[in-house]
């Protein structure tokens, strides 16, 4: 009798056992595509990461397709994924940008980062890298600093993007270091290399991989690198902050989100897989190579340096009245 009732209870937990991968694969059936948006055209850091975490994940989710939505500074991409069926099909790549820098810069900002999405990872983040023209007279920066004060505001500074961690960086060194130098938005991180290895613009503030790209053309010069120690990818050179400018610091990252409402399961599976492929050794060797760190954040850590850079970059924006234009 008392065999019976074990026997019960055993196949009863092996049933429960049974059960729970099922209900996860109903909830989640690998092999589908998941697409990624990405808010920037083909062929930057996005793409690299991305293509390195879908090579990683190809057997345990299927394959993952890259989305390039540009447009609207990376809004667009933004929009459509708060608006996407939350099954985990269509997830974002978010940037420091659309994710911690815009809800100040844009007035009427159609999405809110911390309650429109659910964090999957923070998977890389990166510094970025004073990059000067050949022709500039200044090998180190604080030859650089003397040169630039000397310039007033006849200097001009190209960033990636109005509103990015590109175009702050040169804020906050104007600030910190008592430079005029005019900012000059470009759309995106290829015309403003052309520029600068063209000669056309003196100053540009790449990330560390856009400013390693560059360094074999023997167009440029790299000066200094923005985080708050140095570059493990360019040991050589000074921080600003080492150089006494202890405000200038900024580093930025890429992290990936599903829309609000994704079901648990399917969060949780996408988030384990996500979280393997940032920490592999092959997602690891290509980050490096193109200038990022791994971080593999989960939600909590993500959502506390998204709060911390939101107000930190807000602050910057208010000190220099930095409005985007809708």
């Amino acid at each position: 009798m008392h065999h019976g009732i074990d026997r019960r209870h055993v196949l009863a937990a092996l049933g429960g056992l049974a059960l729970s991968p099922l209900a996860r694969a109903q909830a989640f059936t690998p092999g589908q595509p998941i697409k990624v948006l990405i808010g920037v055209p083909a062929g930057g850091t996005q793409d690299v990461l991305t293509r390195a975490i879908a090579h990683e994940v190809r057997d345990s989710l299927g394959p993952l397709i890259i989305d390039n939505r540009s447009g609207a500074a990376g809004r667009i991409a933004v929009e459509a994924v708060k608006n996407a069926a939350p099954d985990g099909r269509t997830l974002l790549l978010g940037t420091a940008s659309m994710m911690t820098m815009f809800p100040s810069a844009y007035r009427n900002l159609s999405y809110d980062p911390m309650k429109d999405f659910i964090p999957i990872v923070n998977a890389a983040r990166f510094e970025l890298a004073l990059v000067v023209g050949k022709e500039v007279h200044a090998n180190t920066l604080p030859e650089f600093l003397a040169w630039a004060r000397a310039q007033g505001d006849k200097l001009s500074f190209a960033s990636y993007g109005a509103g990015t961690p590109s175009h702050f960086l040169g804020e906050m060194l104007n600030r910190s270091a008592g430079l005029k130098m005019v900012h000059v938005p470009y759309r995106g991180s290829t015309p403003a290399r052309q520029d600068v290895m063209g000669g056309t613009i003196p100053v540009y503030f790449d990330t560390v991989g856009g400013a390693l790209q560059m360094l074999p053309t023997g167009r440029v010069k790299v000066l200094a690198t923005s985080g708050d120690k140095r570059s493990p990818l360019m040991p050589d050179l000074p921080t600003f902050a080492e150089a006494g400018l202890k405000d200038v610091v900024a580093t930025a990252w890429f992290a990936y989100y599903a829309p609000l409402k994704t079901p648990q399961p399917i969060v949780d599976k996408l988030r384990a897989e996500f979280t393997r492929a940032v920490n592999s050794r092959e997602v690891r060797q290509q980050l490096v190579q193109n200038g990022m760190y791994p971080v593999g954040d989960g939600p909590e850590a993500l959502l506390k340096t998204m709060r911390e850079d939101t107000a930190r970059w807000g602050g910057i924006m208010k000190a220099v009245n930095f409005q985007a234009n809708d």
